[in-house]
């Protein structure tokens, strides 16, 4: 079948290397995606599970992880064009327990060594993840604030299902402690949009889940994706592996029958809780790529989209930021919930391609010059080489 403006030569290596990932046991099975002019190429390679006989199929469900970041900050600016809310506006007005910060001196600092916050945290800061509170790497140690976030299971370490308290008990447990830098100074990964999930449903005055199925996956046909996946459809739910660390051999993490995924999680995370599939987020992808229309019905503005695939970060944030890969604001920057090319550094780096990935096993990406978006579908903790070679194949596939 040939694809408008991609090369069946190039589709087949893709093949070839998705393929080479599973018959080395590196992952049970791959689901690839390439869309390009609206023309799809998919491809599944393996099994849902190393241990059992199902086949990868194109409907096979998959924890997402971070790629639910996205789909927070679509809902977000939803309301932003609501009126309900402006991206200046402080938070604390609907989220009291994030008034009146204090913050660390320095980041090592113990909790009673603070400042008082220069301002209060914006809407604008929690989609840049510039709120002042995140994912922190250390070389060595542990910082007191980073233990005390532990011991509250703020799920400032990545963390998966079940493992937080609801969401107003989260939010208050978040305001007990002290931010890591002033609101706006720094980028740091990850919570801001375990906040939006709350802010949103206080402001829709109804669950995170219902506000996402009504504005965006039934609009969108997106019928597989939510919090959890239904006992009818735990069949097709993929099995996830992490690493041993100390052998390198891949444990299994979360099965489909008796999977976590398989009841409703106690904080609906809009940070990395969403299970989908290949169809429904190429679906989401597409509505983004076409600047926020899904056939004849629009989601968002397209100035919305714009401002979402818009590098927002400013040298001096990214600075004295330290990003989860080295090197990583040398060719990216932060949209609203989606990284963004800025730079070329190699065959999948051009400018303006936005997306992200999911630390499960899961990558996705639109590019608005190529008019291509790419996704690959799979369930083992941060196959980083993987997402790479799928990038790079998928580019050179391009045939014009």
């Amino acid at each position: 079948m040939k694809i408008e403006g991609l090369s069946r030569e190039g589709l087949s290596r893709l093949h070839k290397s998705m393929t080479g990932y599973v018959e080395r046991g590196e992952v049970p099975g791959i689901l690839t995606l390439v869309s390009r002019h609206g023309e799809v190429s998919v491809d599944a390679v393996g099994k849902k599970a190393f241990d059992g006989p199902d086949p990868m199929r194109r409907d096979t469900i998959f924890r997402i992880a971070s790629m639910s970041k996205p789909i927070t900050a679509a809902a977000t600016m939803i309301l932003v064009e609501e009126g309900k809310l402006r991206l200046s506006d402080a938070v604390e007005k609907w989220l009291p327990e994030l008034a009146n910060r204090k913050v660390l001196k320095r980041i090592d600092a113990p909790l009673d060594e603070t400042v008082p916050a220069q301002r209060p945290i914006t809407v604008r800061d929690l989609l840049t993840f510039t709120m002042g509170f995140g994912l922190l790497l250390t070389p060595t140690g542990e910082p007191p604030i980073l233990k005390a976030a532990n011991e509250l299971q703020i799920g400032i370490v990545p963390s998966y299902h079940q493992t937080k308290p609801n969401p107003e008990e989260w939010l208050r447990r978040l305001g007990t402690l002290p931010l890591m830098a002033q609101p706006g100074e720094r980028w740091l990964y990850g919570i801001g949009s375990d906040v939006l999930s709350v802010l949103i449903a206080r402001i829709c005055g109804q669950p995170l889940e219902t506000f996402l199925r009504e504005r965006i996956f039934e609009p969108l046909g997106m019928k597989d994706t939510g919090f959890s996946v239904p006992a009818d459809k735990l069949d097709r739910l993929a099995s996830c592996y992490f690493p041993n660390p100390a052998t390198g051999t891949l444990e299994l993490f979360d099965g489909s029958h008796q999977s976590r995924w398989g009841r409703p999680p106690t904080f609906p995370s809009g940070a990395n809780g969403l299970v989908s599939t290949l169809d429904d987020y190429l679906a989401f992808g597409q509505m983004l790529l076409s600047e926020g229309k899904h056939g004849s019905e629009r989601i968002l503005s397209r100035l919305s989209v714009e401002a979402m695939t818009t590098d927002q970060l400013t040298p001096a944030q990214k600075a004295v930021s330290s990003p989860p890969l080295p090197g990583f604001f040398e060719t990216y920057g932060w949209g609203f919930g989606v990284s963004v090319v800025t730079r070329r550094d190699d065959l999948a780096s051009v400018p303006g391609r936005y997306g992200w990935d999911g630390g499960l096993g899961t990558s996705w990406f639109s590019d608005p010059k190529e008019d291509l978006i790419g996704i690959v579908l799979t369930q083992r903790l941060f196959p980083l080489d993987l997402y790479r070679d799928f990038w790079t194949l998928a580019y050179q596939a391009i045939a014009d």
